[in-house]
């Protein structure tokens, strides 16, 4: 079915657009989906490649121009059907809706919201099984695009107040904040990029760029609720089917407006306490929380609430006030009138004969509690304090680690920032290729992040955390900055390249476990195993360490009656692994090739120990074996065994048992393995089917995106 023709005669000067407007008395409003309008090979007519939405409007056009019925002016119009589509593929919507009134606030009580602003004229879309809202705006002349996801949707209300002619309101409660885009003014003078000669009635994908709040009082950061205000006889989507969160009311609405209430509104919903009053960094950070996570209305926190969070003044410790605000993490809806519930938990808590505990448990050794704050394009989120592994860092500064964050920079369903939303892949009409979500980056990064009395500042990433976009930031105090630990770190002076110096700075982040102290004496500096020519290091990264220290390690990492033959290492400023050597009589023997930088610190910490770990290809892997002569139906036929493993794992206990101990790792794997041997049947108990069924569908979506296929006696080593 064709929907895209050429039509051939129209006159010089005319635009891609007024090609639409004609031909849309003959199909319909809105049924030319694109235009192309070029310049033909006499130069002194112009042809146009017209896409529409459905095939019959292209026949219809086709139609009248062989009837010669189809004349633009003076000029008879030939048509002529086309093989492809301008789009090939373009986006299609459930329902749209034009003209609508869009405000954006906080919800402060079931029949009122906080309005901080209001775009009117949006049009709004509606994805198929409203997985995606689409708001489309204007704002001092720019178009901008708001990208609402369905996992950011926590309840979707109609409010309809008495009366027949009586606008509705379609409140849209959020989890977490739209992806904001902005229309590209293009500046490479192509001619498929210049607007005059192109039209399409949905903007391309390609022609929006991320950005950030652009609101001048930065309200789509600091709102939680969206209200569409719905003209009376709307027809809406049938919510209710996708949404389970669903409720109609009946009644008045109130949309009262309002000012900001974050302290920090360039970086997302921060509140802060007012002069005068003393609240705790744990609780303001708790106090945040629940404010970015939609527990607590921002504007309703008023001077009676954070005094009541003012240990001096309440007369109330600190578990109490924890333990009051963690309970409001689980509660159904947001808490309107946080001040009266506060005041209602304190006099329970008083008359109570068992006064409440800290929420914060004690952890093993090698355990802390770290805060972690997370920033997207227009909102921030902390988080926590949550249990990590600590690092030497965090070990050497035990008193200080509340002064510690983890920040990561994350999308705004907390997926992974990729570098098309930093920089786009052609320049704007300024010349400039990088985008706002950058430009915020970058201002965070060199002014840090202010949470109460602490100022954040950028300390250092580990290798892990840079794949992750994440970082440790570091509030300094009196006595130690952030540089005085960098410095305590190590001497990185010698280091001019900024990616290594970056690298060397994360060596000392990496997740370890402190073991044993070990002096210089107790070391020995050992040469590289190299070619004849030097140019190939065989030993780079690999040292050795004594069988009785082993024992002696391991027994620190927790190994009883085994010793690992490996361990990963970080030793000052060495990093790599060392092996077992039964004949050396010295503690650690490193090589040149392992020193990164140099360090007083001399305790050895083991980042991770050699196992049991299974083989995969991937595609790399099978690239290279291709090329080396290896035949297709090799690699299809360990496909098909590996997924013939794991249907039969999923019916019989002994394949779910080998499969288990052959793919995965962990507590969990562990229990299944024990309710297995006891003769629980993996088709037959729920909880086991499960967990099979999970692990089966994970290993499936590896095979599938990174083709990762088992190879049974094959073992992968641990690398330096």
């Amino acid at each position: 079915m064709v929907k895209t023709i050429q039509l051939y005669g129209f006159p010089s000067g005319l635009s891609a657009e007024a090609v639409s407007e004609f031909l849309e008395p003959f199909t319909g409003k809105e049924s030319v989906y694109a235009v192309k309008l070029r310049e033909a090979k006499n130069k002194r007519m112009y042809y146009a490649i017209v896409q529409f939405d459905r095939s019959n409007d292209a026949e219809d056009i086709i139609s009248l121009a062989d009837n010669g019925a189809l004349r633009y002016g003076r000029n008879y119009l030939n048509a002529r059907k086309m093989e492809h589509d301008i789009v090939p593929r373009p986006r299609t919507f459930l329902h749209r809706l034009e003209d609508i009134g869009l405000h954006f606030g906080c919800k402060i009580a079931d029949e009122k919201l906080h309005v901080l602003w209001t775009a009117n004229d949006v049009s709004v879309n509606f994805g198929i099984k409203l997985r995606k809202f689409i708001f489309l705006l204007k704002y001092h002349d720019l178009e901008y695009k708001l990208q609402l996801s369905y996992e950011n949707i926590y309840k979707i209300e109609v409010h309809s107040p008495h009366g027949r002619t009586a606008a509705k309101y379609l409140l849209i409660q959020l989890c977490g904040a739209p992806r904001i885009y902005k229309k590209d003014v293009r500046c490479s003078g192509e001619v498929y990029e210049k607007p005059f000669l192109n039209y399409f009635r949905d903007t391309l994908d390609d022609q929006w760029v991320r950005t950030t709040d652009f609101t001048p009082p930065r309200a789509i950061g600091q709102s939680f609720t969206l209200c569409l205000e719905l003209p009376y006889g709307l027809k809406l989507p049938d919510f209710q089917e996708n949404f389970p969160e669903y409720k109609e009311c009946k009644g008045e609405y109130i949309l009262e407006s309002g000012s900001p209430y974050s302290c920090n509104p360039d970086l997302g919903a921060m509140v802060c306490p007012p002069p005068g009053v003393n609240v705790p960094y744990d609780i303001l950070f708790k106090v945040n929380s629940l404010v970015q996570h939609g527990y607590l209305p921002g504007p309703a926190l008023d001077v009676t609430f954070f005094r009541l969070l003012d240990p001096r003044r309440m007369n109330m410790n600190l578990a109490c006030i924890e333990f009051a605000l963690e309970k409001l993490f689980h509660l159904k809806e947001s808490c309107s009138e946080p001040s009266v519930w506060l005041k209602e938990q304190y006099r329970k808590y008083l008359t109570s004969k068992k006064p409440p505990l800290s929420p914060i448990m004690s952890l093993d050794s090698g355990l802390v509690y770290v805060r972690r704050v997370q920033i997207t394009s227009c909102q921030v989120y902390c988080c926590g304090p949550e249990v990590n592994v600590s690092n030497r860092v965090l070990r050497n500064y035990p008193d200080d680690i509340d002064n510690f964050i983890r920040v990561s920079f994350v999308d705004e369903e907390l997926d992974k920032l990729f570098a098309a939303d930093l920089s786009p892949r052609t320049s704007n009409a300024n010349g400039e290729n990088k985008t706002d979500i950058y430009k915020r980056i970058l201002s965070i990064l060199r002014n840090g992040i202010v949470i109460g009395e602490k100022k954040f500042e950028f300390l250092a990433f580990s290798s892990s955390q840079l794949r992750e976009n994440s970082m440790w930031m570091f509030a300094s105090r009196w006595g130690l900055t952030a540089a005085d630990i960098r410095e305590w770190m190590g001497n990185f002076c010698h280091i001019r390249n900024v990616a290594k110096y970056a690298a060397r700075l994360g060596q000392s982040f990496g997740s370890s476990t402190e073991t044993l102290n070990v002096g210089e004496h107790e070391i020995e500096v050992i040469p590289d195993v190299v070619s004849r020519d030097n140019e190939y290091v065989f030993s780079d990264g690999i040292g050795k360490i004594s069988a009785d220290f082993a024992k002696k390690v391991a027994l620190k990492c927790g190994f009883k009656g085994c010793t690992p033959s490996a361990f990963q290492i970080r030793y000052g400023g060495y990093k790599g692994v060392v092996a077992v050597d039964r004949t050396s009589y010295k503690k650690l023997s490193l090589r040149r090739s392992m020193r990164k930088y140099e360090s007083e610190h001399t305790k050895l910490d083991v980042l991770a120990c050699s196992k049991f770990q299974p083989c995969f290809l991937n595609r790399q892997l099978i690239t290279l074996l291709s090329t080396l002569g290896i035949q297709n139906r090799v690699f299809l036929e360990k496909q098909r065994a590996a997924v013939q493993q794991l249907n039969a794992m999923l019916t019989d206990p002994l394949k779910a048992r080998e499969a288990l101990d052959m793919m995965y790792a962990g507590e969990s794997t562990n229990i299944l393995k024990e309710l297995l041997m006891c003769g629980y049947k993996p088709d037959v108990e729920p909880f086991i089917s499960m967990m099979l069924q999970t692990f089966r569908a994970s290993k499936l979506l590896e095979l599938r995106t990174k083709t990762r296929i088992l190879i049974p006696d094959g073992r992968a080593m641990m690398d330096v």
